[in-house]
């Protein structure tokens, strides 16, 4: 043996020390089987996951403008949900529906294009439905996934009620007192 110095330099803060010998420092829990698994620190080798199981992605912690996202969202998904049912109920009388705002609007006559409103109304009232319905999802998944969410509901009704006008404006359009009164217009 040498007794001449070791060139390294000498270790700080445990650089060189194996992870069970800086555990065994700084007093702290394995956390390397619970983050290789995607399980929480406590209680992480008590109830181990599956080998096949999917890594659990963190949940980022909430903060004040996601708690007003999330209630934003919340309140605009409610108000979209109480829509939806009054309205999707009313489709399924298009026909007296268009009949009613014809005589709002002062439009001589009775709407008359009542088959294609059979058809067309819960076609509407459907297409009303599934819209939300996706809309709901959509942004439940945001919330759940901590993005900023309480934009899907709006650019989900926009979506879903130009679906839905093309789908009443069929019948409209096909009664001759409406396109009367519409070509008086202009």
């Amino acid at each position: 043996m040498s007794d001449a110095p070791d060139e390294r330099p000498r270790p700080q803060y445990g650089e060189y020390a194996t992870p069970e010998e800086q555990r065994a420092r700084i007093q702290q829990p394995d956390a390397t089987w619970a983050l290789e698994t995607g399980q929480a620190v406590d209680g992480a080798h008590l109830h181990p996951a599956p080998a096949d199981a999917p890594p659990v992605a963190p949940v980022p912690a909430m903060t004040p403008a996601r708690g007003v996202d999330r209630v934003v969202t919340l309140a605009l998904l409610a108000l979209g949900a109480l829509n939806v049912v009054i309205t999707a109920v009313s489709y399924f009388d298009l026909a007296g529906l268009a009949d009613q705002a014809m005589t709002l609007l002062g439009i001589e006559g009775e709407f008359t294009n009542i088959e294609s409103a059979q058809l067309w109304g819960p076609i509407a009232a459907v297409v009303l439905v599934a819209g939300f319905a996706l809309t709901a999802f959509l942004a439940w998944r945001n919330l759940r996934r901590g993005r900023i969410s309480w934009w899907i509901p709006l650019v989900g009704a926009i979506v879903t009620y130009i679906v839905v006008y093309v789908c009443i404006a069929i019948p409209l359009l096909g009664d001759p007192a409406f396109v009367a009164y519409s070509t008086s217009l202009s």
